[in-house]
């Protein structure tokens, strides 16, 4: 994802050396570019962390996504921070630099994945990616707050055996799907439908999207013709970008009866990342199993 963010970068290191030093507490200051990672560290950490997140919108288009002196801040009196990678959030390492602090730790999820810049960046829904989030920090916390390790171990403990429902769902529609073809107007889901063994067509066309350029004509053509022609189940899209284009693709898919599926990049409100991503499961296996799949 291209992030558009703007800022006066004088401004933005000034207010970060201005940031007052996080005062002694008992509590230990975790920053997540994005709310998933942040809600990760809540189950791990529990009531001895703090909690910033800093994308936690999931009205907002986050290829729209701004700075701020504020984030700065924020990241100035962080011990721990969390991001995504793999250029998914390339705004996170210019400010890390513009708001430094001896000791912080820094987790970034491409580097436990393996993941790298130019591949699929949506690592939430790679179900390998939040045990491996999960199991550095709380490896980290035990190092920043060895007085208390065991909370983190018990607390991780439960974490990872309700990551483990997401995987265990995965394997059960694995089973009941492997090999089916599908669409999307962007890669956001891509990761999941590959460990769903599920066929993605179009995607360049997605890729051209996700990267705000213009598909070509014949990519163009090409998923237009998928979803007049049904050669697709399921056609995904962002829920959070709003493209006329991606609109006619929906409204095409509505026409052809193929069954369109609303996913998000940034986790809603009020619920765990678990049942986030298990109800977009839910929603998925319900479109592929109905009449007119």
């Amino acid at each position: 994802m291209k992030a558009a963010w703007v800022f006066a970068f004088g401004l933005v290191f000034a207010a970060a050396l201005a940031a007052p030093s996080r005062a002694a507490e008992a509590q230990i200051t975790v920053v997540a570019a994005e709310n998933f990672y942040g809600d990760i560290a809540r189950q791990v950490g529990g009531e001895r962390v703090t909690v910033v997140n800093i994308m936690s919108n999931p009205d907002q288009d986050p290829h729209l996504f701004e700075t701020t002196p504020g984030i700065v801040r924020q990241l100035a009196n962080a011990d721990i921070v969390i991001f995504n990678g793999a250029n998914y959030d390339p705004w996170m390492d210019k400010l890390l630099a513009a708001a430094p602090r001896p000791g912080r730790t820094v987790i970034n999820a491409a580097q436990l994945v393996g993941a790298k810049a130019g591949e699929n960046p949506h690592l939430w829904y790679k179900p390998a990616t939040m045990p491996l989030v999960a199991a550095a920090l709380a490896d980290t916390l035990a190092k920043v707050d060895s007085a208390h390790s065991s909370g983190y171990a018990a607390r991780l403990k439960v974490a990872l055996s309700s990551l483990d429902r997401v995987t265990q769902r995965v394997a059960q529609l694995r089973a009941k799907y492997s090999g089916t073809v599908i669409t999307a107007t962007e890669p956001v889901f891509g990761q999941m439908a590959e460990a769903l063994a599920l066929t993605m067509r179009n995607q360049r066309f997605q890729i051209a999207m996700m990267n705000d350029t213009e598909p070509s004509a014949r990519d163009v053509a090409a998923l237009e013709s998928d979803l007049k022609e049904r050669r697709v189940k399921a056609l995904i899209y962002n829920r959070q970008v709003s493209e006329k284009l991606t609109e006619r693709m929906r409204e095409i898919a509505n026409k052809a009866k193929v069954p369109v599926i609303g996913v998000t990049e940034t986790m809603p409100a009020g619920i765990s990342f678990q049942d986030w991503v298990l109800g977009e499961l839910d929603v998925l296996d319900k479109a592929l199993s109905g009449p007119n799949s």
